[in-house]
């Protein structure tokens, strides 16, 4: 019985690393998700800064038509001042002139600002292309490095599969029975150490006839609480 649970301590350490390498393996899709989400939010936040100087410079032509045709009118009415043949006529025109003046000084404010936020925006889509780019060659990098450990963590679990396989059949078809039975109930631990009578599994306090009979190896003992199957602790050669 000693040498069959040791075998079965053996097993229990390949499971719980093929679990291990089994979790990792599944949060590979969600990393490499990620990785690629994060890329996208940055692109999007260039094409938002492409979309705002487009908007930007969409109504700086249209400031810029106004001011043209702004200009124009003004000068008509400085033309029709040549003609004009009553005080009140040219007091009229003189008003439109100065109103139009007016008008084409906050045009020509309001497009300077605009300038002034074009480039400042312009700026900033270049920053964020360079920032792109830097994010992008880390994602790459990240994204390789994930290959290549999901390449050897496959290789790895293949590895376990088949050392699984070798050990198991030195195991009694009986004992391996209640070994996967044991597994499948506690959810991939079926066998854990006892130490000073407290089982590792569930640390409860086992019977001292129990944990006695334990260090005798006589026979497959089962912690009455956890139901995983226990052996003695202290004994060190089990690996």
């Amino acid at each position: 019985m000693r040498e069959q649970i040791g075998i079965l301590v053996q097993l229990q350490e390949i499971e719980i690393e093929t679990n291990r390498i089994k979790s990792v393996l599944a949060g590979v899709s969600g990393k490499i998700s990620g990785l690629d989400a994060e890329l996208s939010d940055a692109a999007q936040e260039i094409e938002k800064g492409k979309a705002l100087i487009d908007e930007l410079r969409k109504k700086y032509r249209s400031s810029e038509s106004d001011y043209q045709a702004n200009l124009s009118s003004y000068n008509k009415s400085q033309e029709r001042l040549s003609a004009v043949k009553t005080n009140k006529e040219y007091q009229s025109i003189l008003k439109e002139i100065d109103d139009m003046k007016a008008k084409n000084s906050g045009i020509e404010e309001a497009m300077l600002k605009d300038l002034d936020v074009i480039e400042t925006a312009e700026k900033e889509v270049s920053r964020l292309k360079n920032e792109f780019l830097s994010i992008e060659e880390r994602i790459k990098g990240e994204k390789n490095i994930l290959i290549d450990e999901t390449e050897k963590d496959k290789t790895n679990l293949a590895a376990l599969e088949e050392k699984w396989g070798s050990i198991s059949k030195n195991v009694s078809p009986e004992l391996m029975r209640k070994f996967n039975m044991v597994r499948e109930r506690t959810r991939g631990i079926a066998i854990a150490p006892v130490f000073d009578s407290i089982c590792s599994g569930c640390n409860m306090n086992i019977p001292p006839q129990m944990y006695n009979e334990l260090q005798r190896f006589d026979s497959l003992k089962f912690c009455p609480h956890c139901q995983r199957i226990i052996y003695w602790g202290k004994e060190t050669s089990m690996s």
